[in-house]
């Protein structure tokens, strides 16, 4: 499992983004996020960004449950900036596009419409640390890795073991992190988290409340 790598600063980074709000869909730096394409202000919207730097940048409503977006829909203040890796068009006129993470942003100010779809302009500052991708201190793995286990088991989800084993921690975390099927506010609680360690911490956290709201145990502690 490798993880994308950008000659990227934040001083590189546009300070005006299109931006995608799609509740339940986090990403984190260094991640990789899927994405479906449909609606046709995000057509646009996606045809724009592969003209010009190839940057979007996406944010969750505040109201979770909300599925089609209105442009004054209340979103959440920080989001991450992706860059599209990976581009096709399906027969049937949907993009399907991979953005991998660089930086989380936190926005300033809403700008006008384009094309239909909302932009903002963000400040990268406060999230210096995403550049820093594997310093990831006081994080420690197997407690993690046992509640990722057994949490995994309990609610029937698959993974690849072998590759979460092999994967560095920075990789872990923010694998884990964007995969795991946790409400809109904990994903958002998890952004938001200062760094990758707080990341680690909080999930683990989630994962363990998870295990035992179903009635679980977690594994015993190895040493």
């Amino acid at each position: 499992m490798r993880r994308p790598t950008y000659d990227l600063t934040g001083d590189d980074l546009p300070r005006e983004i299109a931006i995608f709000p799609l509740s339940g869909a986090v990403l984190l730096a260094n991640g990789r996020l899927p994405l479906n394409i449909f609606e046709p202000r995000y057509l646009m919207m996606v045809e724009d960004s592969m003209g010009e730097d190839r940057f979007l940048g996406m944010v969750q409503p505040r109201q979770s449950e909300v599925e089609t977006v209105s442009d004054g829909e209340p979103i959440y203040d920080v989001g991450c900036l992706g860059r599209i890796t990976a581009f096709a068009e399906t027969d049937d006129g949907r993009y399907l596009v991979t953005l991998s993470g660089l930086s989380r942003f936190r926005i300033v100010e809403e700008l006008g419409l384009r094309n239909g779809y909302r932009r903002v302009q963000v400040d990268y500052k406060e999230f210096a640390q995403d550049f820093e991708h594997d310093q990831v201190q006081g994080f420690i793995r197997q407690p993690f890795i046992d509640a990722l286990q057994t949490y995994f088991a309990l609610y029937e989800i698959k993974g690849s073991w072998e590759a979460l084993e092999k994967a560095d921690e920075a990789t872990l975390i923010t694998t884990v992190a964007m995969a795991v099927p946790f409400t809109p506010e904990e994903k958002q609680a998890l952004l938001e988290c200062g760094t990758l360690a707080d990341q680690g911490e909080l999930l683990r956290s989630l994962m363990e409340m998870a295990v035992y709201e179903k009635g679980g145990a977690l594994a015993p502690v190895r040493h």
